[in-house]
């Protein structure tokens, strides 16, 4: 059992890139109702903030001994629990657990850097086909909100024409209207979305440089290979 809380957003950068890292989280997982029915062991996912098992179960199936080779641990475990016939649950816990995971940009830099990629290429459907196309998809989403506000200043400093003017202004409304609301949710001030798109920036940077250093993974002073 894994619970799912809320995020303590402290700093600027914080409030800027953790809300693009779990949106991407929700567009790939759903809610709790798709992990938890889903009868694929890749969309199983787990909390390493707050994770409870018993201590027969935590034996047998090897412990954190199991997934040590393993960069997203937490993850790791939760499918591997599943792929052994066993039951794994995650459920919200917005009121009663908090965490703040990271308090600066070289913390988040490096803390998502470690796992974006390396981390989450353990949760791509589809085998070998799903973890060829893995880094494409793992930059979409930037490329999504960074290009369509790209090409609506172009276009209004007269490099573009007219038709990308309406293309890049809806999307580029549309997206603005998404992140409105993701703040709105956060109880944080709606004007951080009008910032949305140096939010995508950092994002394409993260997923960049995770992406170029495969699955070489260095964190908190120790470097190995994530298999």
């Amino acid at each position: 059992l894994t619970v799912a809380g809320a995020q303590e957003l402290g700093s600027f950068w914080e409030r800027m890139i953790q809300p693009q890292v779990f949106a991407i989280m929700l567009t790939r997982y759903g809610g709790t109702e798709s992990v938890n029915e889903s009868r694929r062991a890749s969309d199983k996912i787990a909390n390493g903030q707050c994770i409870f098992v018993t201590r027969q179960a935590y034996d047998e199936t090897g412990g954190h001994g199991a997934v040590r080779d393993k960069v997203a641990e937490d993850l790791s475990m939760a499918q591997l629990y599943f792929a052994l016939g066993r039951r794994s649950f995650l459920v919200l816990g917005m009121p009663q657990l908090s965490t703040r995971m990271y308090t600066s940009l070289r913390e988040l830099v490096a803390g998502w850097g470690k796992n974006i990629y390396a981390g989450g290429r353990d949760t791509v459907p589809f085998g070998a086909f799903g973890r060829a196309i893995y880094p494409l998809l793992l930059v979409l989403p930037a490329l999504s909100g960074l290009v369509p506000p790209t090409l609506l200043a172009l276009c209004l400093a007269h490099v573009l024409g007219h038709g990308v003017l309406v293309w890049s202004a809806i999307v580029t409304g549309a997206n603005l209207l998404w992140w409105l609301g993701v703040y709105v949710l956060l109880g944080l001030s709606p004007a951080y979305a009008l910032l949305y798109p140096l939010g995508s920036a950092m994002m394409l940077y993260i997923a960049g440089r995770s992406i170029v250093r495969g699955n070489r993974v260095q964190w908190k002073d120790r470097s190995y290979v994530a298999q």
